[in-house]
């Protein structure tokens, strides 16, 4: 996604101190500041830069979660200097809040064009290499995982409790995409290819990986992890729908999937808001759960369209957390910001 500061120098960045106008006036205010009560509870967030006051360790602690997962832009190191990078990532793993956090909670994700080193860079960036090498050093992956060893960073994990089971499918949308379609609009960067365009968001290896994982239905939910939105599609950043065909092959693999109750997780965006498409052909709406924020936001922005939104827009600092409940198969989605405030909730039954 384009820095904040390039794309609109006229925007004013601010950190969740301002108020937001799109905030549920139906949500309580201080609510669950204790941890939750669910089977296994999870927290999703992005795009945290590093030089930025990072309030909210403090709130994701108190939520106690099983697993957290980076959505992208976990770093804002846009440099070809992997010196400079590696120091970055750094400044993160040595903040009091994450060292909590990483002493007490597994800790996984994908990373998104900051931490991959280039704004908005795909396939033909020249310090992709070095720079997976440095972002799975900081996910602390062993190294005789086999994403040392093939292109890219996707990869797949179960996560098992007494009560049900999580699989975790965590894509990359940086290493194998292809160029994107530049817009002449000066309000958005990006318009999506033609149909027939032969561009690709995943690569083919990572397809036929993806489709492989998507035949196993051992788990009771599949999480994806997309560091871009896959179901919104009106506004001119970065999406699935640059690349129309992408989007129609995974519409077709995700209806022939046998994997259960798949869910999509995205950031990007510096906003958090849910979408829902009830006619997905699944058996069950498809949620894209989108957590975008830290440090950053999009405070004075417009409200774009997004005709599968369900939220309200957030735009004060947000993590996502979700509550699983496995006896019932139901997922509790929510946009938490600082004290825990929870801005909104969203429950889906599978």
């Amino acid at each position: 996604m384009k820095s904040l500061l390039y794309i609109l120098p006229c925007l004013l960045l601010v950190c969740c101190g301002n108020p937001s106008e799109e905030k549920n006036k139906e949500t309580p205010e201080k609510e669950n500041q204790a941890k939750p009560v669910a089977d296994y509870t999870l927290v999703f967030a992005s795009c945290s830069d590093q030089d930025r006051p990072q309030p909210l360790w403090e709130p994701i602690l108190e939520t106690a979660p099983d697993l957290f997962i980076w959505g992208g832009d976990n770093v804002y190191a846009d440099t070809n200097d992997m010196a400079k990078m590696k120091a970055d990532y750094d400044k993160v793993l040595s903040h009091p809040g994450y060292m909590q956090l990483a002493g007490k909670t597994t800790i996984t994700g994908t990373w998104d064009d900051h931490d991959y080193g280039k704004n908005d860079a795909g396939t033909e960036w020249e310090k992709k290499q070095e720079a997976k090498t440095i972002f799975l050093d900081f996910m602390g992956v062993n190294k005789d995982d086999e994403r040392r060893n093939r292109e890219g960073v996707y990869f797949s994990e179960v996560y098992n409790t007494e009560r049900g089971s999580i699989k975790l499918i965590s894509l990359d949308t940086r290493y194998f995409r292809t160029k994107l379609n530049k817009s002449t609009n000066p309000k958005r960067s990006y318009e999506p290819w033609p149909e027939d365009h032969d561009g690709t968001l995943l690569g083919e290896a990572q397809w036929a990986w993806l489709e492989e994982e998507l035949k196993d239905d051992s788990a009771d939910f599949t999480l994806i992890v997309s560091s871009i939105q896959f179901l919104s599609k009106e506004h001119g950043w970065e999406k699935w729908y640059n690349f129309p065909s992408e989007v129609k092959r995974m519409r077709e693999l995700l209806k022939t999937a046998k994997a259960p109750n798949i869910i999509i997780l995205s950031g990007d965006r510096h906003l958090g808001e849910i979408s829902v498409d009830a006619e997905a052909g699944l058996g069950y709406p498809l949620v894209d759960f989108t957590s975008s924020g830290m440090t950053h936001t999009w405070i004075t922005y417009a409200t774009e369209a997004n005709e599968y939104r369900v939220s309200n827009v957030v735009k004060r600092l947000n993590f996502g957390l979700l509550l699983f409940d496995f006896t019932k198969k139901q997922v509790t989605f929510e946009l938490r910001g600082e004290d825990n405030f929870i801005y909104e909730r969203f429950t889906q039954q599978y």
